[in-house]
């Protein structure tokens, strides 16, 4: 059935993806975004599509539409551009929540709250099953993104139990693929920018912490895998890659399929970055048939070919 669909954050990496992928499912969707890290470039293609709308708003501030569902997914999500303005961050991750529950709960929409693995912190349980409550540092430099996701949680959870708004809520790990902004920060796009640049690559800390790579179209499925399960199931659930890599494989794997011929070059690592990431997915697995199918070798080629045409767009200095 055809819905009107709104998406905070459509203008980002994933929510551009997302965006595609509902209106190929023949839904109505309505992209809101202040572009302070998303693009128009990302979304140019749908401009012109009678089922698409694009809204520049901020959504720290309150809005009012007809709408079925609602993917939350505005906020900075990467640490260079989260710690540009910590007090928007968390403003975004909570104001952002109020505000679209508040929706929610006036036009009896449903709502996909986007949250991240970020809400474990620096885990000592691994890999992080849904029941683990995480060790986050609360006046760390990432607590700005990983205090306000978890509020934003607090937040639909409430609303569901006070108010019986519709709710859904996803923690995404570490995704990548096409559209990543080529001065984010994340890993992947870090190696894969540097490696075209004839660059050595940034390797912070030893390059033995380890993160799990799940590729945008994995990822969109699952969002909307979780956004059609049945009402009574409302998470959180994990959705990444439960396939774990070390970040110096990672470094590894980028130069033997760029051809590159940078070096791999050690920095200290950040304060507060976790050295272990990995998802226990089991939930995603039973609840929603849902798991990765693509390979990081074959995300990072389709990934690599992106940035390469924007090499070409631009000019070797990306």
């Amino acid at each position: 059935m055809t819905a009107r669909i709104l998406v905070t954050g459509g203008a980002g990496f994933l929510g551009s993806h997302l965006c595609d992928r509902l209106l190929a499912e023949g839904h109505d969707v309505l992209c809101l975004d202040n572009l302070f890290t998303g693009s128009k470039d990302n979304i140019r293609h749908l401009l012109g599509h009678p089922r698409f709308e694009f809204i520049r708003h901020d959504i720290i501030n309150p809005i009012y539409l007809e709408v079925d569902e609602i993917y939350n997914l505005a906020c900075p999500a990467s640490p260079v551009h989260y710690q540009v303005n910590p007090i928007k961050t968390i403003k975004t991750s909570v104001m952002g929540a109020i505000n679209t529950l508040g929706l929610g709960k006036r036009v009896h929409a449903k709502i996909l709250q986007a949250s991240t693995s970020e809400v474990y912190g620096d885990p000592e349980t691994h890999p992080q099953p849904e029941a683990y409550w995480g060790r986050v540092n609360p006046i760390g430099i990432r607590s700005c993104y990983d205090e306000g996701k978890r509020a934003a949680e607090c937040l639909m959870m409430d609303y569901h139990r006070q108010n019986g708004v519709a709710i859904k809520i996803v923690r995404i790990f570490n995704t990548y693929g096409p559209r990543m902004a080529p001065d984010d920060g994340r890993v992947v796009s870090n190696f894969i920018v540097q490696a075209l640049r004839g660059e050595d690559l940034t390797l912070y800390g030893d390059g033995t912490q380890t993160r799990s790579f799940c590729y945008v179209d994995d990822l969109i499925d699952g969002l909307i895998r979780m956004m059609d399960s049945p009402p009574e199931f409302i998470g959180p659930v994990n959705m990444g890659n439960p396939t774990e890599f070390t970040i110096r494989e990672l470094a590894e794997a980028v130069l033997r399929l760029t051809g590159a011929p940078g070096k791999i070059v050690p920095r200290p690592l950040p304060q507060d970055d976790p050295t272990q990431r990995q998802p226990d997915i089991t939930l995603a697995r039973s609840r929603l048939n849902w798991e990765p199918r693509i390979p990081l070798e074959a995300g990072l080629r389709q990934t690599i070919r992106y940035f390469e045409s924007i090499n070409d767009q631009r000019g070797p200095g990306l």
